[in-house]
């Protein structure tokens, strides 16, 4: 219920992004269905039904990966002052907002569900002429349990990894922290590990005396213990380390080009069938295809770091700076969205140009996953350069409190989009060339 409160009372633009969320999972979920449908209606060919079900992983994924975005940016379940006092910590709402990403997407559930049974013809009679009954197999009962079991898949990973993403952590460093602390009623409140007797609080007024006199010399920081002071509280610091996954996502997207241009070589290999008229391939072909997506997601807050100390070399001015600096401490939020944009872009490209001429048209489904996977990411992309925004708010107060102009800060905005563009572009065509080389057959 208060979930449900919460969700009522929030920005339009919050109840846009879980709008969103619900018609990605209504999409995927319409993919999971029609899969059943065609394995309802072709009992003589599992094989082709579970390929169909694997193709459903990448929808399914690029679906999880928005949910998770789009409750990492809600508001409503962020820390405030006050929500402790009246139960609501950080484990608390943490459940809240795994509450409202279920709910979210049992909504687009829902709705996939009676779109399908309408297309099937169950509710209000075949609609299209039975055009689209080679997938729905509309002339056979549905599995009940089948279809709930499936449509439960979006609703149930995607607050698991919510809930995953947002569970309570101590961000401390190790020396920094203090003895364990055990957690009250839903991580309201926190109390040391070890208890203090009777006497140590009340007797004769000694802890309130004595931890007056202790504040005067004890507690007070001299000059050898009391940290440094910011020397510049409005410009954004440098981050203390580059992300370390660059090097990792160099070797797998290496790996994975490398798998591809040896099965190229292998005229005998086994094959899978892309779907909606895509040539056939070996199956290590999309292995490396897969190899060089996860290559691209993992190097892409490396490159990004990268990117800012590029931004900063030479004799840097002050726009220069600022976008480097912005660039380099938002590398992992904004990296890693990037990266599996590219990686989306560059298996679009290379399915695009690997399509046979002779072949039929794109099929419905077919275009379905292409435009919930791409919008998806781009959303995630989008909801994550929002987050980052927020997360700079104050510093960007601090530099306009300062004097700074608000055309300087748009156009260090513009600067790192170009940068970004200037990087991603080029690596996205050189991957996807190389990753079309292999099927097309040059």
């Amino acid at each position: 219920m208060l979930a449900l409160r919460l969700t009522r009372g929030s920005h339009p633009a919050v109840q846009l992004r879980r709008l969103l969320v619900a018609v990605a999972s209504a999409g995927t979920g319409f993919l999971l269905l029609c899969t059943l449908g065609y394995a309802i209606g072709h009992p003589d060919s599992p094989a082709a039904a579970a390929l169909r079900l694997a193709w459903c992983a990448t929808p399914l994924a690029a679906t999880v990966y928005f949910a998770v975005a789009v409750a990492r940016t809600d508001p409503a379940t962020k820390p405030r002052p006050g929500l402790s006092a009246i139960g609501l910590g950080p484990g608390r709402l943490m459940a809240i907002s795994a509450t409202t990403t279920a709910l979210a997407c049992t909504l687009g559930s829902m709705l996939a569900l009676l779109f399908f049974l309408h297309l099937r013809g169950d509710l209000t009679g075949m609609p299209f002429d039975g055009a689209a009954a080679e997938f729905l197999a509309s002339d056979q009962p549905l599995p009940l349990p089948a279809a709930l079991t499936l449509l439960s898949f979006v609703p149930v990973i995607a607050s698991v990894a919510v809930a995953l993403v947002l569970r309570p952590r101590d961000l401390r460093p190790a020396s920094e922290k203090g003895p364990a602390r055990s957690y009250g009623r839903f991580g309201a409140q926190g109390r040391p590990g070890s208890r203090e007797t009777f006497g140590t609080y009340g007797r004769f007024g000694a802890r309130l005396r004595g931890g007056d006199r202790r504040s005067a010399t004890e507690d007070e920081p001299t000059s050898e213990t009391a940290p440094a002071p910011d020397p510049d509280p409005s410009r954004p610091a440098a981050p203390r380390e580059a992300p370390r996954g660059l090097p990792w996502g160099v070797a797998v997207l290496a790996a994975g080009l490398a798998v591809e241009a040896y099965a190229s070589r292998v005229k005998d290999g086994g094959g899978l069938s892309l779907p909606g008229g895509l040539a056939d391939g070996p199956a290590s072909v999309l292995v490396g295809w897969v190899l060089t997506a996860i290559g691209l997601a993992l190097a892409g807050p490396g490159l990004t770091h990268l990117c800012g100390r590029l931004l900063q070399s030479v004799g840097p001015g002050a726009l220069r700076l600022l976008a480097g600096r912005v660039l380099m401490e938002e590398a992992t939020r904004i990296g890693r969205p990037l990266g599996v944009v590219c990686a989306v872009a560059s298996g679009g490209f290379a399915m695009t140009a690997l399509y046979d001429a002779d072949a039929p048209a794109f099929g419905p489904l077919t275009t379905l996953g292409g435009l919930v996977v791409t919008g998806c990411t781009v959303a995630t992309l989008l909801t994550a350069a929002l987050e980052a925004k927020h997360a700079r708010a104050d510093t960007t107060a601090a530099l306009l409190r300062l004097g700074a102009p608000a055309a300087m800060l748009r156009s260090a905005a513009a600067l790192r989009a170009g940068a970004l563009l200037a990087l991603f572009l080029p690596l996205t065509l050189v991957v996807a060339e190389l990753a079309a080389l292999p099927l097309a057959g040059r």
